[in-house]
């Protein structure tokens, strides 16, 4: 069993990474393999829209979104852990969803079957916005949808903006760290 966390945040050590971390440490202890990806240092292309992927199920762009294809693919759950930034998800993240329209190609076109898996969302926003996280949820729903990867929930805090200000949150890490271990035995259970 495979945990494959999505890091979408240009902040690296701070508050999106840090919860992610610790959800991470807990899926570990919870007895799997863990693997993070850190998306916003990778060397990914926009997607050119050449409608490929609709014949072979495969982008025909080479870059380094075919190590994330081949962790996507080995992955039991994967959680996309990004901040929010206007109301959405952050650009690196968007470029990540956009990106994984061969794995929707693969599944509605093409009608190939993929493991199915877990989704989790992770996020935090500045604002204390009511509907701040809406948007972003809605599209991660789709990206979810895309992989073949049930929604199961999301953590999501508001008010957090200062770099580490997520340790200073009464329960922040330790929910995360708890989602972790839950989110492992949901999937072996």
């Amino acid at each position: 069993m495979r945990v494959l966390g999505l890091f979408c945040s240009p902040r690296r050590k701070g508050n999106t990474d840090l919860l992610l971390n610790e959800l991470l440490r807990g899926a570990g202890e919870a007895g799997t393999e863990t693997q993070k990806v850190d998306i916003c240092r990778l060397q990914i292309n926009p997607c050119s829209g050449c409608g490929s992927c609709e014949k072979t199920g495969r982008c025909v762009i080479n870059d380094q979104m075919q190590e994330v294809y081949d962790g996507i693919d080995a992955a039991d759950v994967i959680v996309l852990a990004s901040p929010i930034y206007f109301y959405n998800v952050t650009a690196q993240c968007k470029l990540l969803i956009d990106r994984s329209q061969a794995l929707w190609s693969r599944k509605y076109v093409l009608k190939q079957t993929m493991d199915s898996k877990t989704g989790f969302f992770l996020s935090v926003g500045a604002t204390k916005g009511k509907r701040m996280f809406d948007c972003a949820i809605l599209t991660v729903k789709y990206f979810f949808d895309a992989v073949d990867a049930l929604y199961s929930g999301h953590l999501l805090f508001r008010e957090i903006d200062a770099k580490g200000e997520i340790r200073n949150h009464p329960t922040a890490l330790t929910e995360a760290y708890e989602t972790g271990k839950r989110l492992v035995a949901e999937a072996k259970g």
